[in-house]
């Protein structure tokens, strides 16, 4: 993320392997990044994807994530990732209490 956000905040970081069948994936994962940028108490995101794929969403609350796992179309798409596109996942959320960077 390029612009400092308010601290405190929340980062879910949510790290997973993919299986071979990732048909309807990337729209599903494009949907819900949608769909999280118009939930209340989102802040951003970040992605990388190599061996394993790495999501981090930011957000000003434990409510506020609370309400974005329960979200109906991320309750779906939840439950496909663990029929079929995620052999394996992994989800810490933590509280960012400060925030630094550096850009040239």
């Amino acid at each position: 993320m390029q612009t400092p956000l308010k601290t405190p905040y929340y980062a879910v970081i949510f790290t997973a392997k993919q299986t071979d069948n990732t048909v309807g994936y990337t729209e599903t994962a494009e949907h819900m990044e949608t769909l999280a940028s118009k939930q209340s108490g989102y802040l951003g995101m970040d992605h990388a994807r190599s061996d394993i794929g790495i999501t981090i969403s930011y957000w000003e609350s434990l409510e506020a994530i609370a309400q974005w796992k329960a979200q109906k179309d991320h309750l779906q798409a939840q439950q496909k990732g663990k029929e079929t596109w995620y052999s394996q996942y992994t989800i810490r959320i933590c509280k960012v209490e400060r925030e630094y960077s550096f850009e040239r």
